[in-house]
């Protein structure tokens, strides 16, 4: 991981993406983290879009917790209950 402080980092935002390769630059201010560039690999839009939603991580969170909560079905089970499932049409 590199790090760069924002003072410093004068060059067009393209010329800092083309050197990310497979590692993270961070931005600093007076030596504290305030934003990273970071490199994507097999990621598409939605994928990139839903992970910084607050709504749908909020979703995921609460998902997670009822999850635990009152526990789930087999993968079994919910294969069979897929199979019995009416098609639509």
């Amino acid at each position: 991981m590199k790090t760069l402080e924002m003072a410093q980092a004068t060059a067009p935002l393209a010329e800092y993406a083309r050197t990310l390769n497979s590692e993270a630059t961070i931005l600093t201010v007076n030596g504290r983290p305030v934003a990273a560039l970071v490199p994507i690999a097999n990621a598409d839009w939605e994928t990139i879009s839903l992970s910084g939603n607050p709504d749908f991580l909020a979703l995921i969170e609460h998902s997670r917790k009822r999850q635990k909560e009152e526990g789930g079905i087999s993968r079994e089970e919910m294969r069979r209950r897929l199979a019995a499932a009416p098609s639509l049409p």
